[in-house]
């Protein structure tokens, strides 16, 4: 199962050791000893898309140590034979790490003693009946993130992307190679780049995967007819997840709690948590063989929504919504896994409607008919009054990020008025005035010319110079 054919091609125990530090995942488990249940995770490999079980290595990557011997071969064979049907095993040993090797099933379901089992976020689970009928009732024989990328060759692989991927999931590649360390993820072949390695590693994301974009717009109001802030984000999926929760937070209203006296802790209207949640499961569960679609982001007023090609899976219906965990994508879901934004429960929905109850806020809505919109309604305590322009109830706690985005508004637009800051910003004419009085003081604004005809300048300040607040 080590990577073959290559010039940069790695050994067996630099093989494995990079499968430890990359840690736990869709296609890896770690066993500190052997035990009869490995066939519960042999058989949920072979119903995915297969893996490894690296017996003599504990939960922490901690080497345990373990040896394969004649009684232990015998041991794990005849568990794989007594699946059903029989699976296939390849065994190996290094640095007393022995590893047992399962290709995907071309039969699935495959099942053990135990009945059936799947992988989800690096740990193996028990399937349902109507897990087990909704899983295999798509039967596509190559899903969208397993084709191989047409025109992708391996120099078209960004290594900013590799190293920021393997920064934030805290992994060290050591001496592997690009190639290796795809194949690791299980996102490369012999054959090329897949289409999930692409979606993350591409130098050039867009031009391979059109459809691998979103749109980010804030809407004035309550429907969708004056945009007053946009981004269209073409790049890779972890540069959308990071610019989609840089958009929510500049758009969201947040106040500001001091803890123990001393530390200051930002709350937005929508637990960040949900929003997060809801991003990546977009991001996950988006049907990216439709082309000519996007992921969308829309805030408005009184709600978020976020918007995503493909409804549910084939069998699962909105009120089994958050009580299963189903995947489209896969190898899609573990990369995310990687990286933290997912947890092993997988139970999202069922997290998001919790965190909203106890945030006071109303539960997300769900539709689906093609495409999947959640909708997260905005605290009614920072809404704007209809008819009434600016709402007065904005609390004063909200505006300790006001500054800067006033600053960053004048940057762009000079000619601004405070009436268009005020809309804009959605707070009073009142405290912009305050805002900017606040600016000019402390040197970080000026006025050019007179009132009405003349425009802002915001001054730049040393490398060292504190942000205003």
């Amino acid at each position: 199962m080590k990577a073959k054919g290559s010039a940069n091609e790695i050994q067996e125990a630099d093989w494995i050791n990079l499968l430890i530090r990359e840690g736990e995942g869709l296609t890896v488990e770690f066993k500190e000893r052997y035990t009869p249940r490995i066939d519960e995770d042999l058989v949920a490999f072979a119903n995915g898309k297969g893996g490894r079980v690296l017996l003599g290595v504990r939960d922490d990557g901690k080497t345990a140590g373990e040896h394969l011997s004649n009684d232990l071969k015998a041991k794990i064979n005849s568990l794989a034979r007594n699946c059903k049907p029989e699976i296939a095993v390849e065994l190996s040993e290094s640095d007393a790490v022995v590893v047992v090797a399962v290709e995907e099933g071309t039969v699935k379901p495959y099942s053990c003693a135990s009945g059936y089992f799947r992988r989800l976020n690096g740990t193996t689970q028990k399937m349902s009946h109507e897990e087990l009928r909704v899983m295999f009732a798509e039967n596509e024989p190559i899903p969208f993130e397993e084709r191989i990328t047409k025109g992708l060759a391996i120099g078209g692989i960004s290594l900013g992307k590799v190293r920021a991927f393997t920064r934030e999931a805290g992994i060290s590649i050591g001496r592997v190679s690009v190639l290796d360390f795809l194949r690791s993820l299980n996102v490369a072949e012999e054959k090329g780049v897949k289409n999930a390695g692409a979606l993350f590693f591409a130098d050039n994301v867009h031009r391979h995967l059109h459809q691998s974009q979103m749109t980010l717009a804030a809407f004035k109001g309550i429907e969708k007819l004056h945009i007053y802030d946009r981004r269209d984000v073409k790049d890779d999926l972890l540069t959308q997840f990071n610019e989609a929760m840089t958009f929510i937070m500049k758009n969201l209203n947040v106040r500001s709690e001091i803890r123990d006296s001393i530390n200051r802790e930002d709350i937005y209207e929508i637990p960040l948590d949900v929003m997060r949640e809801a991003m990546v499961n977009a991001l996950m569960h988006r049907d990216y063989g439709v082309t000519g679609t996007q992921i969308s982001v829309e805030v408005y007023d009184n709600r978020v929504e976020i918007i995503n090609p493909g409804g549910l899976p084939r069998g699962i219906t909105r009120a089994k919504l958050g009580s299963m965990s189903l995947r489209r994508n896969e190898l899609i879901a573990d990369l995310f896994f990687r990286l933290g934004k997912v947890e092993k429960m997988g139970m999202g929905v069922k997290k998001m409607r919790e965190a909203m109850a106890r945030a006071g806020l109303r539960p997300p809505e769900f539709e689906t008919n093609g495409f999947f919109r959640a909708v997260f309604f905005r605290s009614p305590e920072y809404a704007l009054k209809q008819g009434k322009g600016v709402s007065e109830g904005v609390s004063e706690k909200t505006s300790e990020k006001t500054p800067e985005k006033i600053l960053a508004i004048l940057a762009a637009g000079p000619e601004t008025t405070i009436a268009g800051l005020s809309r804009e910003m959605r707070i009073t004419t009142r405290s912009i005035e305050r805002n900017l009085k606040v600016l000019i003081a402390r040197g970080y604004l000026k006025r050019v010319g007179p009132d009405k005809g003349g425009h802002w300048e915001a001054i730049k300040r040393g490398a060292g110079t504190r942000r205003p607040r």
